[in-house]
């Protein structure tokens, strides 16, 4: 049986919390206001940031968690793997992982890694993988 990751300690979600909310600050998001910042937290422990960037056709606007799993593939290679991602906006909005995220950030964590976000109310919401995307895609 293998063993679940435990919760990331306190320190750690501050430390990966205050890395987003620096990403945010540097969102290019003229269209809405809403500045959106990720953290990942590597495996072999580097963090890596990302943002949100509008476009006028907002179709083509990429989260803040893709531009870090970008980022992290550019930085890393393909064979990075994510052990916690930390999502924050400067609006102080609940706002989890889109779906498009979640399956993008399935790509490259496991189901038991954990994701950690704005909830309702001002409170942070820690949640695995698997609680957000229970059935992500695969191909075979």
């Amino acid at each position: 049986m293998d063993r679940l990751q435990p919760e990331p300690a306190e320190a750690e979600i501050d430390t990966l919390q205050i890395a987003a909310e620096g990403a945010a600050a540097n969102a290019y998001a003229p269209h809405s206001m809403f500045r959106v910042g990720a953290a990942l937290r590597l495996t072999t422990g580097e963090i890596v940031l990302g943002t949100n960037v509008e476009n006028a056709s907002y179709g083509l606007t990429i989260c803040a968690e893709r531009s870090a799993v970008c980022a992290m593939i550019t930085q890393y290679g393909p064979k990075a793997r994510i052990e916690a991602v930390c999502v924050t906006n400067l609006n102080k909005a609940a706002s989890s992982p889109c779906g498009a995220c979640r399956q993008v950030l399935a790509e490259f964590m496991d189901a038991d890694a954990w994701i950690i976000f704005p909830g309702a109310h001002g409170q942070r919401e820690i949640k695995r993988l698997s609680e957000l995307l229970p059935f992500g895609f695969q191909l075979a």
